[in-house]
C-alpha cells in the first residue's frame, strides 16, 4: 500500500496492507486511547496517544471475525477451525470479461474457482455461445497483438467441454455461478479474492446466513516485543514516505536492561515512563525517577538482599531492603517469644537455643502445662509427642509438647549422689506448643558480623542491632535504630544506575519491584573525577506496601500456633464443690446456684474479679 492521503481505521489498513512492503509508519489520528495512556496488552505496556508514530514491523493472522450479515452477531474463528464454507455468487451482473477478470488477481486460487454465464447468446467470430452457458476462466493469454484474451472452459450438456479465447473488450451481461466447491478458514484468508467475499456455513445440505470474514493480525510495531490486535478503535494514516528519516528509540523494561550483554555498559539511558502510582521505596532517589530524566546505567547484578524492618512496638515501623554488600558491623540481638511454639520455630532453624522466662506463669493443671517462675533457665531439647488418653469420656489425644532442661546456675552447692541419679528427670519440662508463657533468647554471642557473615551462617528471622555504621554511606540509616528484624534474604536482578548529575553516586534498581521503561542514548558520557559506580548506596527504605507484597511473592507465612487440646465437659453430683465454689466462699460469698456448680471438671478456672467489683460480683449471684 502507497502512501495514502485518508484516514483509515487501523483494522482497515492491516487488512489491506502489502506485507512486502513493511516496515511501514502510521501515524495515530484519533480513537479510544487517549492522549498519555498506557495499556497493558498481553503482558506488553502499549500507550497509543493522538499524533503518536507507530513504526509496524510485522503482521501476524491470529484468528478471523465471522459476522451474520442478516442477524448482525459476530464470532471468533481460529484459523484452524475444521468447518467449511461455500461462496455466495455475487448478485450485481459484470459489464465486460476484462471486469471480470480484473477482479481476479494473480494468485494460487486466482483461476479455475470462477465460474459465469452470459444472459444473452454471446457470438465471437464465427462462434455462439447459448445463453445460460456455464463458463470458468482459466488463465489470460496475449495475442500476437498483445491483445489480452481470457481462456475459459465452456461447460455443455452431458458434460462435455470446450475452450474458447474471450477477449477482454468482449461486452455483455454476466452473472456468476454457484460455485459448488468448499473452502476452509485457512484457504479464504489465504487468499486476496477470497477473503472479501460473502460465504455459507457448510451444514449438511441447508446454508445459514451469509457470512463476512474480517482478519484479526497481531500487529508488531517494536522487533520481538509490542504487539497488540489489529482490532483496536484507532484511526491511522500511513505516513512512510513523509517519515524515512526519523529514527525510532527502542522501549526497554528493566527486565529487558538486565539482560544487555555487558559491552552495552556504561551507556546514558532515558526514562520513558516512570514507575506506577503505588510506589514500593520511599528513598530519595526513587522521586527522581521521572519521565524525560537521564539516568547513567553502569552495570546488572545480581545479588543477594535481605528484608529488614524495626519492632512492632515503635510508633512508626521502617522497612529496609539491604544489600549483602552492606559494610555495617552487626550485633545478634536476644529474640523475644511470646508462646512456645515461636521458641520451637526459632529451634527447629537454630537449633541448641537456650531461652529464659520472662514473665511468672502459672501453669494449667487440668492441660498438664507446669508452671514457670521468672528468671528460669531452659534449654530446648526436643519436641515430642504426647498421647493423651482422657478421664474415659474423652477421645485420645496427641498433644505435641517441646522438651526442654531447666539450666542450673554454676554456683549452686553439689547435690547428693542419690539424687543425682533423678537429676536429669526432675530437671526436663515438658511444656505444650499452645502454652501462652513469654521467653527472652539467652545469647553468649558478642561478635560483631558483617550482614554477608549473617546470610551465610544463620537463619532468618534475626534479631539484630547494629553496632557500628557502614562507613561508605553518607549517612546510614540503621545507625541509631534499637532494633531490626531480618525477614529473610533473597537473590534479586538489579540494574546499577546514578543520576546524571551525580554520576560516582550509585544505587541499584530492582528489577522485580519496579515497572518503568528506559531507551537507550547515544550521548557520550559524563565527565568525572572519581570512578562511576564506586559509591554505591547499599540501604534502600521501602514502603509498607513493598513488606507485604514481598512475602506474598515470597510466600513467607507462618502458621498459627496450635490450639490447646478440645475438652468434654463431666457434670459433677450435686454436693461437690468445685475449684471455682471455693474460689466464691474465700471470697465471702454465698453459694452458688447448682447450674454453677455442675460445671466440667476440665474447664479452665477464670481469673479472680478485682477488689472493686467485689459487691456486684456478689449481686449477680443473689
Amino acid at each position: 500500500m502507497e502512501d495514502s492521503g485518508g484516514v483509515l481505521a487501523l483494522q482497515d489498513y492491516i487488512k489491506d496492507v502489502d506485507h512486502s512492503s513493511l516496515p511501514r509508519i502510521l501515524r495515530v489520528c484519533s480513537g479510544v486511547y487517549f492522549q498519555g495512556s498506557v495499556y497493558e496488552i498481553s503482558g506488553c505496556e502499549v500507550c497509543l496517544s493522538t499524533g503518536d508514530l507507530v513504526k509496524v514491523t510485522g503482521i501476524k493472522l491470529l484468528s478471523v471475525l465471522c459476522t451474520d450479515i442478516i442477524n448482525n452477531t459476530s464470532f471468533e474463528l481460529p484459523l484452524d477451525h475444521a468447518g467449511q464454507f461455500r461462496l455466495v455468487p455475487e448478485e450485481l451482473p459484470y459489464s465486460t470479461i476484462e471486469e471480470i477478470v480484473g477482479l481476479l488477481p494473480v494468485s494460487v486460487d486466482a483461476f479455475g474457482s470462477f465460474t459465469f454465464f452470459s444472459k444473452n447468446d454471446l457470438i465471437i467470430e464465427n462462434l455462439t455461445v447459448p445463453a445460460r452457458t456455464e463458463i470458468t476462466v482459466l488463465t489470460v493469454v496475449l495475442n500476437s497483438d498483445a491483445e489480452s484474451f481470457a481462456r475459459c472452459r465452456l461447460m455443455g450438456r452431458e458434460e462435455t467441454s470446450a475452450e474458447v479465447h474471450l477477449p477482454f473488450s468482449c461486452y455483455g451481461e454476466f452473472y456468476e455461478c454457484q460455485n459448488d466447491r468448499d473452502y476452509t478458514i485457512h484457504e479464504i484468508m489465504s487468499s486476496a479474492r477470497l477473503c472479501r467475499r460473502r460465504f455459507y456455513k457448510t451444514k449438511s445440505n441447508t446454508y445459514g446466513s451469509p457470512l463476512v470474514f474480517n482478519p484479526i493480525y497481531e500487529v508488531q510495531v517494536r522487533k520481538n516485543k509490542v504487539m497488540f490486535p489489529s482490532t483496536l478503535e484507532v484511526d491511522v494514516i500511513d505516513v512512510t514516505e513523509q517519515c524515512k528519516n526519523i529514527t525510532f528509540v527502542t522501549p526497554l523494561s528493566l527486565a529487558e536492561v538486565a539482560v544487555q550483554p555487558n559491552e552495552a555498559f556504561p551507556t546514558l539511558a532515558e526514562i520513558l515512563e516512570g514507575p506506577g502510582a503505588k510506589p514500593f521505596f520511599c528513598c530519595s532517589w526513587f522521586k527522581e525517577l521521572q519521565k524525560s530524566k537521564h539516568l547513567v546505567l553502569h552495570r546488572c547484578n545480581k545479588t543477594r538482599k535481605v528484608l529488614a524492618c524495626t519492632p512492632k512496638g515503635r510508633k512508626t515501623q521502617q522497612y529496609f531492603l539491604i544489600s549483602e554488600g552492606y559494610g555495617g558491623q552487626i550485633k545478634r540481638r536476644a529474640r523475644e517469644f511470646s508462646s512456645v511454639y515461636e521458641v520451637y520455630m526459632a529451634f527447629s532453624l537454630s537449633p541448641g537455643l537456650r531461652i529464659s522466662v520472662t514473665r511468672h506463669f502459672e501453669g494449667i493443671e487440668e492441660e498438664e502445662v507446669p508452671a514457670l517462675s521468672a528468671g528460669e533457665q531452659l534449654e530446648v531439647i526436643r519436641l515430642h509427642t504426647i498421647n493423651r488418653s482422657g478421664n474415659g469420656l474423652e477421645d485420645p489425644q496427641n498433644v505435641e509438647t517441646l522438651i526442654c532442661k531447666r539450666i542450673e546456675d554454676e554456683d549452686e552447692d553439689e547435690e547428693t549422689d542419690d539424687k543425682e541419679e533423678n537429676a536429669s528427670s526432675d530437671n526436663e519440662v515438658c511444656l505444650p506448643l499452645f502454652t501462652p508463657a513469654h521467653f527472652v533468647e539467652k545469647l553468649s554471642d558478642k561478635k560483631k558480623y558483617r550482614l554477608v557473615e549473617l546470610i551465610k551462617n544463620f537463619s532468618f528471622p534475626l534479631e539484630v542491632k547494629v553496632a557500628n555504621p557502614d562507613k561508605i554511606l553518607e549517612k546510614d540509616p540503621l545507625a541509631g535504630l534499637p532494633a531490626l528484624k531480618l525477614e529473610g534474604a533473597v537473590e534479586e536482578t538489579t540494574v546499577v544506575v546514578s543520576l546524571l548529575d551525580t554520576p560516582h553516586k550509585s544505587f541499584e534498581l530492582p528489577v522485580r519491584w519496579l515497572q518503568m521503561s528506559l531507551s537507550f542514548m547515544s550521548d557520550p558520557l559524563p565527565t568525572t573525577d572519581k570512578r562511576p559506580g564506586l559509591y554505591l548506596e547499599t540501604v534502600t527504605e521501602v514502603t509498607e506496601h513493598f513488606y507485604h507484597e514481598y512475602h506474598k511473592a515470597n510466600k513467607n507465612t507462618i502458621a498459627p500456633p496450635p490450639r490447646p487440646p478440645k475438652r468434654t465437659t463431666v457434670a459433677l453430683p450435686k454436693g461437690v464443690a468445685t475449684s471455682k465454689d471455693s474460689a466464691l466462699h474465700i471470697k465471702g460469698s454465698p453459694a452458688a446456684k447448682p447450674e454453677y456448680s455442675s460445671l466440667g471438671q476440665t474447664q479452665r478456672r477464670p481469673p479472680p474479679p478485682p477488689p472493686s467489683e467485689v459487691g456486684n460480683f456478689h449481686m449477680n449471684f443473689i
